[in-house]
């Protein structure tokens, strides 16, 4: 399996395609000069843009660099600082800096950098002394060679700035809550995700437009101009930063052709091995993942806890819906004695909850599983993808909120699962599930509460429940006999008459 470095560097390939010619000349890999008269901005003509833009061939940025900034490895590129004086509205008092960061690597492709100050469009420069170069030796006189994204900081009284987010890379994100370390990213838009017969396209951000805000507002508003070989973009990000990090997302989709597998709200996250699965049981850690699990408010009002898994071949499962209410990768697990990881923290990591506005119709969650052995991999991937397609020349909107957080805005009014474990039990395999809830310790609900299993393949066996009206509580275990079957659905909830006590457990056995 490829190290997630080698897949964000055959992405960054992708994007590494040419920048229109409304935005950068295809003879040259340098960004234009800064116009000599002041441009007001006005977010009607970014939508006025794209539609321009799908109107011709995709042309791909230029990815050429300089000497030393072509091979840098990864411990040359993190050396490569923007200095304190290159930060955006540090001395402004406006809640935010915006620092920009620096071609190379991975991200070789440039993005223009635009700030919208009173109204007017300011393009960023490149300037080569606004860097810190680590050990490299940069050469004497630098074009101006753009950048690769930014990454927005909150300043704090007396002390350091600290991440929000970062904008780098195709169409990738990654936001955090207040003392949260990065983990799931997001993408502004998917297509055609493991699709093996045409491949999987990468839409890149070419250019965005930073609008300088206001102390008061509390609210960083990004606009951006998307493009592919299929399709171009409008984007409005508008983050709010906090004990949650929300960023509400609306965008206008303009295909140059017929698109019919398209993904909204991606988001991918990484999962070595679990208390499900441990592959790696020579690790000297118990677990290692950013999220647990992914859950699903349905638009019918079911719960859904589907746990993730390192898998030995890639498994697709499709959640079919119509106008889902929420979901999202989760990480559950808060307690650091569950990963015993000084380094690298993932109890700290960010749930990603995705809140649908307006009517998204038919369609389906998908969760991709990718076989890893390596913790850096983003081997897991989760997004909505609409049931319409989206017609050659059309324009479509979509608009959500994105909770990057402790513990998402929606929790199910039910009984959640707490935790789930499986091993060998002779030539069985045995599941042990375990539920928590206030509704467990009422005695006028949970009178009678029946755990209905279900397996789509193979034989459950050995049904047996622990129930503690006193810690609100209730453990299942069971048996599975898989037979000559490969891959087994599993299912459970907890009942009383037929009314759900609990979310719904999914599981996918694969040997």
């Amino acid at each position: 399996m490829m190290e997630r470095r080698v897949i964000l560097k055959m992405t960054a390939a992708t994007f590494a395609a040419g920048m229109t010619q409304s935005l950068f000349s295809p003879a040259s890999a340098q960004t234009p000069p800064a116009p000599a008269q002041p441009i007001a901005f006005d977010p009607t003509h970014l939508v006025e843009q794209a539609r321009e833009l799908a109107k011709k061939p995709f042309v791909a940025p230029p990815t050429d660099l300089p000497e030393p900034f072509t091979d840098l490895t990864y411990d040359q590129y993190v050396g490569l600082r923007a200095k304190p004086d290159a930060v955006q509205w540090v001395k402004d008092n406006v809640g935010f800096e915006i620092e920009p960061l620096h071609r190379g690597y991975i991200f070789s492709a440039p993005m223009e950098i635009n700030l919208v100050v009173d109204g007017t469009v300011q393009r960023l420069a490149y300037k080569a002394s606004d860097f810190d170069f680590g050990h490299l030796q940069p050469p004497l006189n630098i074009a101006d060679i753009g950048f690769s994204g930014f990454r927005v900081l909150q300043p704090r009284d007396n002390a350091p700035a600290i991440d929000v987010a970062i904008f780098q890379g195709a169409s990738f994100f990654r936001a955090l809550a207040k003392g949260q370390a990065y983990g799931v990213s997001a993408r502004a838009l998917a297509i055609r995700t493991a699709d093996g017969v045409k491949g999987e396209e990468f839409p890149v951000i070419r250019a965005v437009w930073i609008e300088k805000p206001t102390l008061a507002a509390n609210a960083l508003v990004i606009h951006a101009l998307l493009d592919s070989e299929s399709v171009t973009g409008a984007y409005r990000f508008t983050l709010h930063p906090g004990d949650a990090t929300i960023i509400d997302t609306e965008c206008t989709l303009i295909p140059r052709v017929d698109i019919d597998h398209f993904g909204l709200a991606l988001m991918q996250a990484s999962y070595l091995f679990g208390s499900l699965d441990r592959h790696h049981s020579e690790d000297i850690r118990p677990n290692v993942y950013d999220v647990s699990g992914l859950q699903i408010e349905k638009g019918n009002g079911e719960w859904i806890w589907r746990p993730v898994s390192n898998r030995e071949t890639l498994q697709i499962s499709v959640f079919a819906d119509q106008n889902p209410k929420g979901f999202g990768l989760l990480q559950r697990d808060r307690n650091f004695e569950r990963f015993q990881d000084d380094d690298q923290h993932w109890e700290r990591r960010p749930s990603l909850w995705i809140e649908p506005i307006g009517d998204w119709g038919e369609g389906s969650v998908i969760l991709i599983e990718i076989p890893s052995d390596f913790e850096v991999n983003q081997n897991i991937i989760a997004y909505w993808r609409p049931k319409q397609v989206l017609a050659a020349n059309s324009e479509t909107q979509f608009a959500y909120r994105q909770f990057w957080c402790w513990h998402p805005p929606a929790q199910p009014p039910l009984a959640h699962v707490t935790g789930a474990r499986s091993g060998k039990a002779g030539k069985r395999r045995r599941f042990m599930v375990d539920f928590a809830g206030d509704i467990l310790g009422d005695p006028a609900q949970s009178g009678d509460i029946k755990a209905n299993l279900w397996a789509g393949a193979g034989t459950i066996s050995n049904v047996r429940s622990f129930p503690s009206r006193e810690t609100k509580t209730f453990r299942v275990s069971f048996d599975l006999d898989p037979g000559s079957e490969t891959l087994a659905e599993l299912r459970l909830v907890l009942e009383n008459g037929g009314k759900p006590m609990s979310e719904t457990w999914l599981y996918r056995w694969t040997p």
